[in-house]
Order: structure tokens, then sequence, then C-alpha cells
């Protein structure tokens, strides 16, 4: 008989979600069937805990393990069939689309995410901002339902306080991506959502930054970067944990990443097109203007870090570094 089965998240096996129950009762009759779940969890039941293959929901185990007792016992590490990328991110997201906000800032990742979801959706930015402009456009021609998030400058020192107090890295461009997120975030749980559905890790999968263009060692670059997520998603859970909200991942469910690891790096960035696999797929379900349209980073496509150079000048700083030096010892 299981006891204290807690879970945070959501569990699925071979594309189908499972209820608490049908959880408990799996690991009352072979608990070993942990290894084989997926979704995004953090799963606590008799001395034991694990955590999703890539650890997006926060726990007090490492990614992608099995703990019973303080040892580790197993992996978490679930074996989909073998799908297309466009089958895999629209199981993926399909997956993701029973409850919550979708992130639009009008870039193909989240555009790509909120055609598929056909759930509400939110932009988060500076007045004016890029991401606005962007994400309505995008709202307009896929006929989404998109509410506007603007950000007060006058709050976004109040924003930094709270999300350096739980970021693991406190640079600018950490900073500046969290400040931001507080916002989605917190329109979300004022809205009474705790998933929301965001782009994260198409970038470091399919090639999506400028820099990749003039990479030398492009499937390097792309490794290595992937391997970054784990702080970027600490990061921005931390943020949506401060609204009892989480950031829920489709591009890093696993058969999308296994998917996309399979693709060579000269196909994912190639005549000068960033991420054009997923561009692709994107092609099928908006205007292809749309999927190949290219968009500003979070930090500035928001207006966050112009906002932040000007609040840091405004306090006698010439660096937003020592401007957020200053905040961190509050």
């Amino acid at each position: 008989m299981v006891s204290g089965m807690r879970l945070k998240g959501w569990i699925e096996v071979d594309g189908r979600r499972l209820s608490d129950g049908e959880v408990e009762k799996m690991l009352e009759e072979r608990p070993g069937v942990v290894s084989s779940f997926g979704g995004e969890f953090f799963l606590s039941w008799d001395g034991c805990s694990a955590r999703d293959h890539f650890g997006i929901v926060p726990g007090d185990c490492p990614a992608g393990s099995i703990v019973c007792d303080g040892e580790a016992v197993g992996a978490v590490d679930p074996r989909p069939p073998e799908l297309s990328l466009a089958q895999a991110i629209e199981i993926a997201v399909s997956l993701r689309s029973d409850e919550g906000v979708v992130a639009l800032s009008g870039g193909v990742d989240s555009a790509l995410v909120a055609a598929l979801a056909r759930r509400e959706c939110v932009v988060v930015g500076v007045e004016g901002s890029h991401d606005i402009e962007k994400a309505k456009a995008v709202a307009d021609v896929l006929n989404l339902s998109l509410k506007t998030a603007i950000i007060d400058p006058g709050r976004i020192e109040e924003a930094l306080e709270a999300v350096l107090a739980v970021i693991p890295r406190q640079n600018p461009v950490d900073a500046s991506i969290a400040a931001t997120l507080y916002f989605v975030a917190e329109w979300a749980g004022d809205h009474g959502y705790e998933r929301i559905l965001a782009g994260q890790g198409a970038d470091e999968l399919f090639g999506g930054y400028a820099r990749y263009l003039d990479a030398d060692a492009l499937g390097n670059d792309l490794e290595r970067d992937f391997r970054g997520l784990a702080l970027q998603a600490a990061r921005d859970q931390a943020v949506a944990g401060l609204f009892g909200a989480y950031f829920s991942l489709p591009y890093l469910d696993v058969r999308v990443v296994r998917k996309a690891m399979a693709i060579p790096p000269e196909e994912k960035v190639k005549d000068g097109i960033r991420k054009r696999p997923l561009r692709e797929v994107a092609t099928m379900h908006m205007p292809k203007d749309l999927a190949y349209r290219e968009k500003k980073a979070m930090q500035y496509g928001s207006g966050m870090m112009r906002e932040m150079k000007r609040l840091a000048r405004r306090r006698g700083f010439g660096k937003v570094s020592d401007f957020l030096e200053e905040i961190g010892r509050r």
C-alpha cells in the first residue's frame, strides 16, 4: 500500500496522461514503472522521490533520478516510439494543453506552441515594445485569444529585488530575463493559472541564436548550450514559483529532444536560416512569413534590458552589473 504519495506536475506513459489514482495504483503493483514515466513532475511516496527526465519541475532529488531513503536506485528515462519532428512537437504540446496559458512573444517558438495549444495567450512587455507588437500580429493571423500585460517601468526594481533573491546567477542577462518572466508569472498567478506553456529550449535544440551563424564548431556549441538549459530552467522555475506557477516546456519533451538531437547541426542552421527544421514544422500550422520571421531575444524584445539600463543610470551606476550588485546586497 502506497502511503503519502504527492505529485507536483503531471505524468504520462506512451502519450497518455495518468490520473493521480492511476499513478498510485502503478506504484503499488510495479514500482519499477517509474523509470518509464514521462511528463513534467516531482513525485514522492514511501520514502522515495523521482523527477522527470530533464528536471523541469523542481524537487529535492536530481533531474531524471529515483531516490529512496537517500540513495539513488534508478533513473527516469522514458523511451517513446520514434516519431517525426512534427508528430513529436504536436504530441508534446497536446499533452500540456488541458490547462494553462501560453506565454506568447511573437517568435516562431512560442507561436507554434500557441497555434497547437489553442489556449489563452499572454504577452508581456513595456508599452510599445517589440514583443507586444509581434505577438499581436501573430494572434491576429492565428485567431488566438491574447492578453497584454504591460510592464510598469516603476516596478522593475521591485521585480529585480524579488528575482535576484532566488535565481542561481545574478548577471545582467539572467536578471533581465528573470525580471521579464516575473511579470509573466505574476499575470498568470493573478489570473488563476498554474501552468505557463513556453518556448524555452528551442534555440538550443534547433540553432536559434545569431552567433550560430558564424560558429566554427556548431555541433559543439549546440551541445554546450543544451547542457546549460538546466541552469536556465532553475532560474525560470524559481521565478514562476514566486507566484505558485511553473513553466511547462514542450520543446523539452523527451520525444522532441531525441528527435532534435538526431538532426545534423548543419541542417539546423542552413543558408543563413536559423532553426530551419522547427520553422519547417511551423509552416504546417501558420503562414510561412510568420514561421520564418526573426525576433529579438526576450530581454530586448520586452524592453526590459533598456529599462534596466535607464534605471541603473538614474541610480548613479555606469554599469547594470554594479546596479544589480547593489540590489543583491539589500
